[in-house]
């Protein structure tokens, strides 16, 4: 999966068991306990959701070689703005129902797989927010690094791991309700180092399928086992690799939980060319700009059919944890015929769809709207949802920081940058060379800042500072090169993701090599782009 190619401070207390104390994490915004309703009552509640996709999950040993190691570096390493109680808010007025984040808890990690309490409290942030805007909240172990791979060869120390990691995770978030659903993983559930579908035996299919059911086993005698709500809680078991035809296996066997309070997820991603691949082919699956077949329509409705029978006429509830396509290389049309019919083709079968979405894909983390409002027609005429029955509020480009906003260590305001409310710089704004920024000044139509002047930590502006002309845009751009290097690496996309969080300032030039889609200006999709470049996934910046 393309998730898993892009992989690329505060301790508090070690306890025994590398386990952390429950009290020391933030209590929840509310907790209305656990209500009197079945699990399948609970995820048609849900409706339709979304995933906070390549935001809590990111990760790769670079992203501490080269940030300042917070939270905010990781949730914003591949590509995503630091997330805002506004976004969240938009989430609900789009009509979804529940948030998916995907975590990769061993971000910050420390001795005995002891996580970090201050990444914790960051994704804790998040929940709440999702919870506060009426919606459920879906939190689990991701991808993690992959260290989920190392089961097979080392499977003694990896369900160690795996219990620990989950213990804490049960007590951090022990006292949120019922709209809160702990997932036992993600994808990486069944592994070919042990069976190979294609060319693997019998005796090692079993093998891997017992291993998957052992650590699904698991996950739900932790939960039940800890304290506050969780022995009521409402689980999500992954499926194998969460394929539908994997999972519908009969090797495959839901955990045995005392409480009867399990879904399954499995992924929806199929066909692999036109949800998978963006515009060009793989050695597996030949790139496809379009989708709408009857063939198309045939093999949708034969795997949701599968998960009917085989899950949800026997009670069992299915939650479809991710489903989407990239839209580079497809066309339009066809993006919204697909997301909507996967959409409807699960939701008429008691599914709970859960769309995939990134930064730069099918919800604007900057407008707090899907791109697509065709799309979101679609979706309400599905679900019956009516946004007039909610309050929403715009979002402005005015739009002030709340107190739940956090200010990491190296955002430091000095006594001369003091902004008061009508010192608002919009886009529009550009100062001259002959016009002076005093304490005092507010910021007329006629006085312009360009989107690439950003003010870094050790620029003060003062009473007689000018600022000065802007360096020379070079004739042909080196595109991906935002250190103006000479290459294209690591540092470019983490110079990139700085400048977006106003960290860092970029030359005019390196704005110019740091806007790789062409839309005027560096944002969290030129970063994504340009870390797609590095590993592979794009061989060049073509629009």
């Amino acid at each position: 999966m393309i998730k898993q190619k892009l992989a690329a401070v505060l301790a508090v207390s070690v306890l025994i068991s590398g386990t952390v104390s429950a009290s020391v994490y933030a209590a929840p915004s509310k907790n209305n306990g656990m209500r009197d309703m079945t699990t399948m009552e609970l995820v048609r509640d849900m409706g339709i959701g979304i995933n906070l996709g390549n935001t809590f999950e990111s990760c790769g040993d670079w992203i501490a070689q080269y940030s300042d190691g917070t939270p905010s570096a990781y949730e914003t390493a591949w590509g995503s703005p630091v997330i805002t109680q506004q976004m969240i808010q938009g989430m609900a007025d789009e009509g979804f129902g529940v948030v998916r984040v995907p975590v990769a808890w061993s971000n910050m990690m420390g001795d005995n797989y002891t996580i970090s309490k201050e990444y914790t409290l960051r994704v804790q942030e998040v929940v709440d927010w999702v919870i506060d805007a009426d919606m459920y909240c879906i939190i689990n172990i991701h991808w993690d690094n992959g260290w989920v791979n190392d089961f097979p060869d080392n499977p003694t120390e990896s369900m160690h791991r795996y219990e620990v990691m989950w213990t804490q995770i049960a007590e951090a978030f022990e006292d949120y309700d019922d709209h809160l659903i702990f997932e036992s993983q993600n994808e990486e559930l069944g592994w070919e180092s042990i069976w190979n579908p294609w060319s693997g035996t019998e005796d090692q299919k079993q093998k891997s399928y017992a291993l998957v059911n052992e650590v699904n086993q698991k996950f739900v005698d932790v939960i039940r086992n800890s304290g506050g709500n969780n022995p009521e809680r409402h689980l999500l078991i992954s499926g194998y690799n969460t394929g539908i035809d994997r999972t519908c296996d009969a090797y495959f066997k839901m955990p045995s939980d005392p409480k009867n309070r399990c879904a399954i997820s499995v992924h929806y991603y199929t066909p692999a060319g036109f949800a998978i691949l963006e515009d060009e082919d793989a050695s597996w699956a030949k790139a496809r700009s379009t989708w709408g077949t009857n063939e198309d329509y045939q093999e949708l409705n034969q795997q949701m059919d599968m998960m009917k029978t085989n899950f949800i006429d026997k009670g069992i509830p299915v939650i479809i944890g991710e489903y989407g396509c990239p839209t580079k290389g497809k066309e339009a049309d066809s993006v919204r015929l697909f997301l909507s019919s996967v959409c409807k083709a699960a939701y008429e079968r008691q599914l709970c769809p859960v769309l995939w979405s990134t930064p730069g894909g099918h919800y604007n983390r900057d407008t707090c709207q899907l791109e697509d409002q065709e799309l979101k027609k679609l979706y309400n005429e599905i679900t019956g949802f009516d946004a007039s029955q909610k309050e929403t509020e715009p979002v402005t480009e005015t739009e002030l920081v709340t107190e739940t906003e956090l200010i990491t260590e190296t955002e430091l305001v000095t006594e001369t940058e003091l902004v008061t409310e009508t010192e608002l710089v919009t886009e529009t704004e550009l100062v001259t060379e002959t016009e002076l920024v005093t304490e005092t000044e507010s910021v007329t139509e006629t006085e312009l800042v360009t989107e690439t002047e950003l003010v870094t930590e050790t620029e003060l502006v003062t009473e007689t500072e000018l600022v000065t002309e802007t360096e020379p845009v070079a004739e042909t751009p080196f595109y991906g090169d935002a250190d103006e290097s000479g290459e294209i690496d690591i540092l470019d996309v983490i110079v990139v993701n700085k400048a977006v969080m106003g960290k860092e300032s970029l030359s005019e030039t390196a704005a110019v090599n740091a806007d790789v889609n062409r839309n005027g200006k560096p944002d969290s999709d030129d970063s994504m782009m340009i870390l797609k470049y590095i590993v592979g996934i794009i061989t060049e910046f073509s629009f």
